[in-house]
């Protein structure tokens, strides 16, 4: 089967992301090659490896490698997916700007097992941070074998000539010499450099540091775009899989019956794996709704509004992840003490497009098109549990919808190939809405128990820091403080149903708790909350986006609460520093909450598209506005009740408050950028409810319920 039969021509070039077969790539790259491929030293992977040949795991001596055709078009492989981040723009920009093409020059091919060299998944804002550096040594290192061979065609030498807009001419002058596609025409070309080169210096790049349009925008603005669900392969069935009532069912018999009765439809039983085939969804559907299955179940004893104290007496295991001095001389140097509990619900990723895969064997090799954050690690899921060879499994990535970390598990790429290797037939299973409530792995629920104190000069001067089950990720103390420790604690096995990465895993806990309690302590001190948090800080960093939020947002000073409604928070993930500032106005009788506008600043050192960046903070200030005021997942024992959006409220357009951003200028190592704006958003809002009201609120979401016995309280 040739995958031009599902990959249309339009949507490949509009979309920025090129695909091949891979045999038809050894082809192009073989005897009569028309491009130029370049191995890196970095290791040693071959672009002509099979997957069976590369080492699975991430190497520090990376692997990156391209393709040069013959009209100067210029091919970058990589694992990482596009999944809204944007790194389809960013990366593209990056390696346009080191090796001196033209950036409508750059094609991306993203995710694609057969073609792109080993990556562990595209979570953790690391595409930039980590890929980025290794891919611009790579792109260092091509341009100065490029620049070597000009110069042994030309009878020069490599340091006196120059290249813009890949074509080499001599330094000084406008007169082209070759290009990069001249140089590459008709020849397989493996050169290495006797010397390593290096990057350039932030202040020479010029295609980085721009704001460029999203190069997928239009297509998806015109649904031009192709996710999983949207591809087609002839003969292709749609899978409708019997699902148990609940995470803590075990089926034990099933009757197909009357499934089997209905004409076209294809009944698969496998141990627990119970499916409907057929070329109708709605068919196999109705199909599926006539099989009578029979259960046991076993609960665990807890439930939504139990959770805590049930997390709480699970016999975790305690880490200390940060300790200074002593926490006895802490307090007994502070004039006050304030011990506080907060809590959080499970929260759901909740991406439009749901878990989704496509199945079907091409010759000798299954061919799995899925919706993943980690198409190599569904490779090593498929050839594991399926006892296939590598080099058999092939895992190609679209665009995905959405994904926030909930889509680097895949039980729908195993279901779809289960069915494919076992019908014979292409396999699509698309996962309904009730489906994705039901498997998705939610934020966990957590808990954080903090004793902090001040001296008589508003010093901070202890703080014991306890988190339960949300992770250690996001809580630095941040502030200057003799005396502190903190302590994760967790265990395995302990929630209901599967929990895991949430969008800055662990983070927004961590930050609500910690900005909550630093509000707490500087009313109570009498002091407005950006002085406060200025007097007890000495990290330049914090200092520098405290201050440009500050003047961004237009504070003025006060002690909270004020009335006005103003809330300040800051904080720290993937290496980027970030604060935020808020405005809220709260009806007393009503507990509702409108967020009137938001203030964000991040330092995230040298910022390769600034336009993207600024999306990804406007994105991350909507989603964090869910799970502060909404989101929350209702259950008993392992028996999900929260099942589609009629009882899972997410952000909606309505809630838009005006948003202000802004990226501090600085030439220094890239850090991540999609994920540390949202980290404030429930301590900022939780701090400016407070300065409204006076009511301060311990749980998210903070639900009109909540919050309104919270005034209540006084």
């Amino acid at each position: 089967m040739d995958y031009t039969e599902i990959s249309p021509d339009k949507s490949t070039s509009e979309s920025n992301n090129i695909w091949f077969k891979r045999r038809d790539f050894i082809k192009l790259t073989g005897g009569s090659l028309a491009g130029l491929l370049i191995f890196f030293r970095a290791g040693p992977f071959s672009l002509l490896a099979t997957p069976a040949d590369v080492k699975r795991s991430l190497p520090t001596d990376y692997n990156a490698f391209l393709k040069i055709d013959e009209d100067g078009t210029v091919s970058c492989f990589t694992g990482k997916i596009e999944m809204g981040q944007g790194v389809i723009t960013s990366l593209a920009q990056m390696l346009a700007d080191e090796l001196d093409v033209s950036f409508n020059k750059v094609k991306m091919v993203m995710g694609d097992t057969d073609l792109c060299p080993y990556d562990a998944g595209t979570w953790g804002s690391l595409s930039i941070r980590v890929f980025g550096p290794a891919m611009l040594a790579a792109a260092a290192e091509a341009r100065g074998v490029l620049l070597s061979l000009a110069a042994e065609k030309c009878g020069s030498t490599a340091d006196k000539l120059t290249v813009k807009d890949g074509v080499i001419s001599i330094s000084g002058t406008n007169e082209p010499l070759v290009s990069y596609g001249e140089l590459a025409k008709g020849r397989r070309i493996e050169k290495f450099l006797d010397t390593v080169s290096k990057p350039k210096d932030y202040a020479e790049y010029k295609i980085m540091g721009s704001s460029m349009l999203r190069t997928d925008a239009v297509s998806k603005v015109k649904g031009e775009a192709l996710f999983a669900g949207d591809y087609r392969i002839p003969g292709m069935l749609y899978a409708k899989i019997l699902r148990p009532p609940s995470h803590g069912a075990t089926l034990i018999s099933a009757d197909v019956t009357a499934a089997k009765a209905i004409p076209g439809v294809i009944v698969i039983e496998d141990k627990q794996l119970i499916a409907i085939l057929h070329n109708d969804p709605e068919i196999a559907e109705k199909a599926l709704r006539l099989i009578k299955a029979e259960y046991t179940i076993s609960e665990k004893q807890v439930d939504d509004k139990s959770i805590y104290d049930y997390l709480l007496n699970s016999g975790a295991e305690a880490k200390v992840v940060n300790e200074k001095g002593d926490l006895t001389t802490g307090k007994s140097a502070s004039k006050t003490v304030f011990e506080k509990t907060y809590y959080n619900s499970y929260v759901a990723h909740s991406a439009i497009e749901t878990h989704t895969a496509i199945a079907y064997q091409d010759e000798d090799k299954l061919v799995v098109i899925v919706s993943t954050q980690s198409p190599f690690g569904v490779q090593d899921m498929i050839c594991r549990e399926l006892g296939l060879a590598l080099e058999k499994v092939r895992i190609i990535t679209p665009f995905v919808g959405g994904a926030f970390g909930g889509k680097a598990p895949a039980q729908q790429a195993l279901e779809a190939a289960q069915l494919a290797r076992i019908s014979g037939k292409p396999v699509m299973v698309n996962w309904t809405r009730e489906e994705e409530f039901f498997y998705d792995t939610f934020r966990p629920a957590a808990v954080v128990k903090l004793n902090s104190g001040i001296d008589a000069q508003s010093n901070i001067s202890l703080w014991d820091y306890n988190v339960y089950y949300a992770g250690s990720r996001g809580s630095d103390t941040v502030y200057e403080v003799p005396d502190q420790r903190t302590t994760s604690y967790a265990a395995r096995n302990v929630h209901p149903f599967g929990t895991g990465a949430w969008r800055a895993p662990g983070n927004s806990t961590n930050t609500f708790a910690r900005e909550s309690q630093i509000d707490i302590m500087a009313a109570a001190s009498g002091i407005d909350p950006f002085e406060f948090r200025l007097k007890n800080l000495k990290d330049e960093r914090m200092i520098g986006v405290l201050k440009a939020v500050a003047g961004l947002f237009g504070w003025t000073r006060a002690k909270s609460p004020s009335g006005r409604g103003y809330g300040i928070a800051c904080g720290i993930d993937a290496g980027s520093y970030v604060a935020h500032m808020a405005e809220v106005k709260v009806d007393n009788k009503t507990g509702h909450v409108e967020v009137v506008r938001v203030a964000c600043a991040q330092d995230m050192g040298f910022c390769v598209n600034p336009h993207g960046s600024k999306m990804q903070m406007e994105g991350c200030i909507m989603m964090g506005l869910g799970y502060t005021l909404t989101e929350e997942i209702a259950f008993t024992g392992s028996n999900i009740k929260t099942s589609n959006y009629g009882t899972y409220q997410i952000p909606l357009f309505s809630w838009q408050p005006k948003m202000e951003t802004l990226i501090l200028e600085k030439k220094e190592a890239m850090q991540g950028g999609g994920e540390p704006a949202i980290i404030c958003m429930g301590g900022v809002i939780a701090n400016a409810i407070f300065d409204a009201t006076g009511a301060r609120l311990f749980q998210l979401p903070m639900t009109p319920e909540r919050i309104l016995a919270a005034i209540s309280k006084g």
